[in-house]
């Protein structure tokens, strides 16, 4: 089989930063499925990993959010069969998506939006795994709670997390719904995914908050520029409030630290991956939550965040959609579909 996978950790404008192998089509294990990839999505967890050095041994393939179609399963899968159209975000432990068949656990598996073709599909499992579990298993919100009026500030608002965390508290919840964005384009995405306010982020936020009549928030979710922000992110969190983190919680120093004591404040840390990293006891909760977010979707009260699609699936295209996400600018998710 074909695979787009990188040997070198180079520049993305290097034209070998990518390059096309071929590969023995995998064998699924007891719990495996295989898929026949129809679409991959790039984020930035892609970028870190193929920044942070070359691969030992043999070429790495990388990609951690597919949609396709199920090819074979493992003598003990009981949660799909061939034929099944399914979307997921994978494990960092074993090889990505960038492939044309992939074998992956089928309990971190979601059934595909019926109402979504492969390549806009393919831009949600990362993202909303991500934003669901913050904002619902780490935070402790509860889903269909509409009483619940507490404030959400979500920091980079216009970025992968953030599109579909807005639009999972809009649907699920009663918070109200704050959202930075720093360009007018920006600004207009997030309003049109529900946001109620939005603020700047490239200006202070305490300011712009207070004129919104909200100078404290409930809960933050930062979601970009922690580091930048964590002075503003600390000082404005309300007392007993919470902070979820993605990117670690080394942007706040001392200060921070001594101000967050103060209030009481829960933070809560966010890696999609750690439930197939370590097999958690709830490794299927993410089965649950994908085909949760998959009726969502079918229902209406969420959508896709694709904003930007490239096609085929080769070394040229993920290059350019590795650049797009390095930009730092992108709005969305950017897929790349179709072999």
């Amino acid at each position: 089989m074909r695979a787009i996978a990188y040997s070198k950790s180079l520049p993305v404008e290097d034209p070998e930063a990518f390059i096309e192998i071929v590969r023995d089509q995998p064998e699924p294990g007891p719990r495996d499925l295989i898929v026949k990839i129809e679409a991959v999505s790039v984020n930035p967890v892609d970028c870190k990993v193929r920044k942070s050095g070359d691969p030992e041994g043999e070429p790495r393939v990388l990609g951690f959010d597919a949609a396709g179609t199920v090819v074979s399963v493992g003598t003990e899968a009981q949660l799909f069969k061939p034929g099944d159209a399914v979307f997921y975000a994978g494990s960092i432990m074993r090889p990505g998506a960038n492939s044309e068949f992939h074998a992956v656990d089928e309990r971190i598996v979601g059934t595909k939006p019926a109402s979504l073709d492969f390549a806009a599909a393919a831009a949600l499992p990362l993202t909303a795994l991500t934003a669901w579990e913050l904002l619902f298993d780490r935070i402790g919100v509860v889903p269909g709670i509409a009483t619940d009026s507490r404030t959400l500030l979500i920091v980079s608002g216009a970025g992968g997390v953030g599109s579909i965390a807005i639009q999972l508290a809009r649907a699920l919840t009663g918070l109200t719904v704050i959202a930075t964005a720093s360009r007018p384009e920006s600004a207009e995405w997030v309003k049109s995914l529900g946001a109620h306010h939005v603020v700047d982020h490239a200006q202070p936020l305490g300011p712009q908050l207070a004129a919104l009549g909200h100078p404290g928030v409930d809960i933050v979710l930062a979601f970009g520029g922690t580091k930048q922000h964590a002075a503003a992110i600390a000082g404005l969190v309300a007392p007993e409030g919470h902070i979820g983190l993605i990117e670690g919680a080394d942007g706040f120093g001392a200060a921070e630290f001594g101000t967050m004591f103060q209030k009481s404040v829960g933070l809560h840390l966010e890696l999609m991956f750690t439930r197939s990293r370590f097999e958690t006891r709830d490794i299927e909760k993410q089965h649950a939550i994908l085909d949760a977010v998959s009726g969502l979707v079918d229902e209406g009260k969420i959508r896709t965040t694709l904003t930007k699609t490239l096609g085929p699936i080769s070394a040229a295209n993920l290059r350019e959609a590795h650049r797009s996400v390095e930009s730092g600018r992108m709005i969305g998710k950017v897929v790349v579909a179709g072999w």
